[in-house]
């Protein structure tokens, strides 16, 4: 294949550009998938990259077909492949059983017809010999929804401009990852974190309770590495997962104290999870941990700590854990 190799644009998290610039930015869905350059060299050729660089193609049978979808037109695209769970909405979760296939064309095959994937576009990078890089987005978008790419498992979903208060909202209000803010006269900057997409993620905060830690290494031996947590589920503490930021030196060094002091053998969660290497603790301490969303199984994906919370106790807490996480 003939093409240039493009490594995608990343974008930096951030906030909302100021109301004054507003109609300067396009605003995109924050997609929780993978990330995927597609290559169509127009003569019913296919490749498939990870951000990495590493070919995937196989990993994603489904999307051959795209292959013929301009014809005779080469073309690189940027878009991002999706497993979407019964709302419609992306799950990761149900992604990760899809990802790491591309060697395994017999087992990707299979998990396809079980888990299909969806491939959302939202720029091209280089059309019909052409590198369109240096275009503003506003016209790299207005080429790439002219392309009228939309089949069974790919589509252009529309970018908005302006509005961006108004998109965050939206995405907040049914469950979505978050938002990208495009600055409409950016260029496709290959392989750089730039500021002109900024990525903005929903993230949640709950209060749960400490139920072990994982001793750190390193620099911070004998502390804790990560807090061990959960949410109560009727009568019992369910565990959702380990929490691993969000700590400055002095405050890693209070919760290792009180964790060392509350030590237990017995495991307050029910189930026990296996987590190698934990210590339990009596759980009698309430934090607050901020996360962007669940998994089906009820964990916390990308947990952060946010403090502890004294004036809790375990029965007072309001964490209980949601009927759809059990």
């Amino acid at each position: 294949m003939s093409l240039p190799l493009i490594p995608p644009m990343l974008a930096t998290p951030g906030t909302l550009p100021p109301a004054a610039q507003d109609a300067r930015w396009a605003y995109e869905t924050k997609q929780d998938g993978q990330r995927v350059v597609a290559y169509l060299d127009g003569a019913g050729d296919l490749v498939l990259r990870a951000r990495s660089g590493d070919e995937v193609t196989a990993a994603y049978p489904e999307l051959r077909p795209l292959a013929a979808a301009l014809g005779g037109t080469p073309a690189v695209l940027d878009g991002e492949v999706l497993a979407l769970d019964e709302q419609g909405r992306a799950d990761f979760q149900l992604l990760q059983s899809r990802m790491g296939l591309a060697h395994s064309p017999g087992r990707a095959a299979r998990r396809a017809a079980q888990v299909p994937v969806h491939y959302v576009l939202f720029d091209v990078m280089h059309l019909a010999g052409h590198s369109l890089v240096r275009l503003p987005y506003v016209q790299r978008r207005e080429r790439l929804e002219e392309l009228g790419l939309a089949g069974p498992h790919w589509s252009t979903p529309a970018a908005l401009v302006g509005h961006g208060r108004e998109a965050l909202a939206a995405t907040r209000e049914h469950g979505l990852e978050g938002l990208v803010c495009k600055r409409l006269d950016s260029r496709y900057e290959p392989g750089v974190r730039s500021r002109a997409w900024i990525k903005i993620r929903n993230m949640t905060s709950v209060d749960v309770v400490v139920g072990g830690w994982l001793p750190g290494k390193g620099r911070i031996t004998g502390l804790p590495g990560a807090v061990l947590v959960g949410q109560r589920a009727g009568d019992r503490l369910r565990y959702v997962g380990g929490v691993g930021t969000g700590w400055n030196a002095r405050e890693r060094e209070e919760l290792g104290a009180l964790l060392r002091a509350s030590e237990t053998d017995v495991c307050p969660f029910d189930p026990v999870p296996v987590v190698a290497g934990a210590r339990w603790v009596v759980p009698r301490l309430v934090g607050e941990v901020r996360f962007s969303t669940r998994t089906r199984a009820g964990l916390l994906r990308q947990p952060s700590w946010l403090r502890l919370r004294p004036d809790l106790t375990p029965e007072e807490s309001a964490a209980e854990l949601p009927d759809d996480a059990l």
